[in-house]
């Protein structure tokens, strides 16, 4: 498959699973075209599935971006609006999506990865480059905060309680 077919097929998917990660569809945006600029030249190379291989680069360059986001942004004075993430959700979703904003880096990626994009322990183990029991405490961590602001009654992600 040539880059473009597959900034064609995928774009959209990761810039989705992006937003979850970062909160706003524009730093979405921002982050998968940095990660698909610096893949592009070695695009030839790449072997095996290159689906997970984007994945995890957008994933290493979500948790890494934030640390130099400081020297990368225009630091507001005043007060900015929470911006809404729309996926046309109903409400609940949309509480779901704040709180998920409010998670560590760690945490958030583990839980998505995990409900969004359905990886088994193994496999966010390789995204996140940790052990899988590291996994599955940022998972349960990251649970467990969301269901203390949502409530056990409701359900935590959408499909799975």
């Amino acid at each position: 498959m040539s880059f473009d077919e597959f900034v064609h097929e995928h774009q959209q998917a990761l810039v989705r699973y992006a937003t979850l990660l970062c909160g706003g569809q524009g730093d979405a945006e921002d982050l998968v075209q940095e990660v698909l600029i610096r893949v592009f030249p070695r695009w030839e190379t790449l072997e095996g599935n290159r689906h997970a291989y984007v994945r995890r680069a957008v994933t290493n360059e979500f948790l890494s971006w934030r640390r130099r986001w400081s020297t990368r942004t225009i630091k507001f004075t005043a007060e900015v609006p929470d911006v809404r993430v729309e996926f046309a959700w109903d409400e609940p979703d949309q509480r779901l999506a704040r709180e998920l904003r409010k998670l560590p880096r760690q945490q958030r990626a583990a839980v998505v990865l995990r409900y969004y994009e359905d990886l088994t322990d193994t496999e966010i183990a390789s995204v996140l480059g940790c052990r899988e029991g590291t996994v599955r405490a940022h998972v349960s961590r990251g649970l467990a905060a969301l269901r203390s602001v949502l409530g056990s009654s409701e359900r935590v992600w959408r499909g799975h309680e």
